[in-house]
């Protein structure tokens, strides 16, 4: 992780060589390589699915011009730095919430960016607004799709909804420390509103100034729908395959021709507008349903799973019927196609995970059994290490959590903030009782760190690329504008884990 390489293979030949020792069977040793991904991708697979769901309704908006014109209303409250600042950070936490941060960030970066600049706020100030606002605070709570704290929950047997509510807070304490301090250090930065200040910005992308980086090359990148187009390619990122915490590709920023930028119009006027009602309405109408729940003991509360099954639910019916009004009689080859889309947009972007949540796996009894052909395997190879190392271990709260913390940040180094979820959530698991916190408080801070660190904010080799595309800044300079105030947000978030929620 280090060294920002990939680290499947090393999951992989760990997997063969713990089954091998354990067993001493090669054929076990051999065998438990396939089983540790088939465990991972049974019991990950509705991760997948919802993945897909959300993705595919994402483009079948995108069909009926629905998606721009949810977002399209927050562009008259721009009208300055200050304002954009704030603004920014309340359309992208939100869109980021419902259709994770990547897929929302081509969306952001067409229709919002350009007004945040020419309303006064710096490009660098806006790629940190945008990352820590949606690769930060909305990806590390993951509260309405839920894929970060099943995952944090599933290897250490912990309850998802539990480690959810309190990844929630934690990523809002996190969120709102890192806002705080980088609105701070921008807040004497800020410009008087000008023309010229977009024109500048978008010269970025034909022509940078001497002695920073080298100008960029037109090169064709995928969009999130599959449509090709031209676009710069971001500065600074980096060779290799790029393994980002959640899905979406990084594509380069589009270069707007008017000011304001204007919405092309839809070919389904009517229809796009009420799509953009309902889709927002729909999901928040959910959260609200979560929430009273969680507040009145009146109202059935949602059990594990139900959650998702909910968004990916709603998400399906929205794609059916977006494709009946887009497509017309084609509709059942149009969303077929879309859900196609996105299960493979779903794997591309998550399927990494499986060799390395399999290889986490073994350390949990329930799975090592299946992954090693055993009918029993104990408590779990992690949980043992971490018995026989507990009298070794301070009983602190605040080790233990600013421990998990470090923890999640260094497996975020890889620049996938999901495929250390698993480790954090085994590691709670085994210390929460000896450490005297709750092992789901301690499953959220792993969240914390795993995805601010490799979700987006704090190393370039991420999807951050994207975010400084759109933005047209350098990606390194960007995740060291990010650094201080997400460490202080975090360093926040484990003291408040300590004190309130352990």
């Amino acid at each position: 992780m280090i060294a920002r390489k990939n680290i499947v293979v090393p999951a992989v030949v760990a997997t063969f060589l713990t089954a091998l020792v354990f067993s001493g069977s090669l054929v076990t040793g051999i065998t438990s390589v396939f089983n540790a991904s088939l465990v991972a991708a049974t019991n990950l697979f509705n991760i997948f699915l919802i993945i897909a769901l959300v993705t595919a309704m994402l483009h079948s908006l995108q069909v009926l011009g629905a998606d721009r014109k949810m977002v399209a209303p927050f562009r008259r409250v721009m009208r300055n730095g200050h304002l954009a600042f704030w603004g920014l950070v309340v359309v992208t936490y939100f869109m980021s919430l419902f259709f994770w941060p990547t897929p929302a960030v081509p969306l952001i970066g067409a229709v919002l960016i350009p007004v945040a600049i020419r309303a006064g706020l710096r490009p660098m100030a806006v790629g940190m607004v945008v990352a820590c606002a949606g690769q930060g605070m909305a990806l590390s709570s993951d509260y309405v799709m839920r894929v970060a704290p099943g995952l944090s929950a599933q290897a250490g047997g912990l309850d998802p909804n539990s480690v959810a509510d309190r990844a929630m807070v934690l990523s809002i304490v996190v969120g709102v420390v890192a806002l705080l301090v980088g609105y701070a250090t921008e807040f004497r930065k800020m410009r008087a509103p000008s023309a010229q200040l977009l024109a500048e910005w978008e010269g970025r992308g034909k022509s940078l100034d001497p002695g920073a980086t080298p100008p960029r090359e037109r090169e064709l990148v995928e969009t999130p729908a599959g449509a090709r187009t031209a676009a710069p390619a971001p500065a600074a990122a980096g060779g290799g395959t790029v393994i980002t915490g959640e899905p979406g590709e990084p594509d380069g920023p589009p270069c707007p021709a008017e000011d304001p930028p204007q919405t092309p119009p839809a070919t389904h006027p009517a229809a796009s507008t009420f799509f953009a009602f309902l889709v927002p309405l729909a999901y928040l109408s959910l959260i609200g349903y979560m929430v009273a729940a969680k507040a009145s003991g009146g109202i059935p509360d949602l059990e594990a799973g139900e959650a998702a099954g909910l968004v990916g639910g709603v998400a399906a019916i929205i794609v059916l019927f977006a494709s009946l009004v887009g497509e017309g009689r084609g509709f059942l080859e149009s969303s077929a196609t879309h859900v196609v889309n996105g299960l493979v947009f779903a794997f591309k972007a998550m399927g990494v995970v499986l060799p390395i949540a399999g290889f986490f796996f073994i350390g949990n009894g329930e799975f090592a059994s299946e992954i090693l052909g055993t009918e029993n395997a104990g408590d779990g190879i992690l949980f043992d290490l971490v018995a026989a190392a507990q009298q070794h271990i301070p009983d602190s709260p605040f080790i233990a959590a600013f421990g998990i913390l470090l923890v999640g940040l260094v497996a975020g180094l890889d620049g996938s903030g999901f495929s250390g979820l698993p480790l954090t959530g085994t590691l709670a698991g085994g210390l929460g009782e000896s450490a005297g916190m709750s092992a789901d408080t301690l499953a959220a801070l792993g969240q914390m760190g795993n995805i601010w660190s490799g979700g987006g904010t704090l190393v370039a080799w991420s999807s951050l690329i994207a975010v400084a595309g759109f933005a047209r800044v350098p990606v390194l300079d960007l995740a060291r504008r990010c650094f201080l105030p997400v460490m202080c947000g975090l360093a926040a978030a484990a003291v408040v884990a300590v004190v309130f929620l352990g």
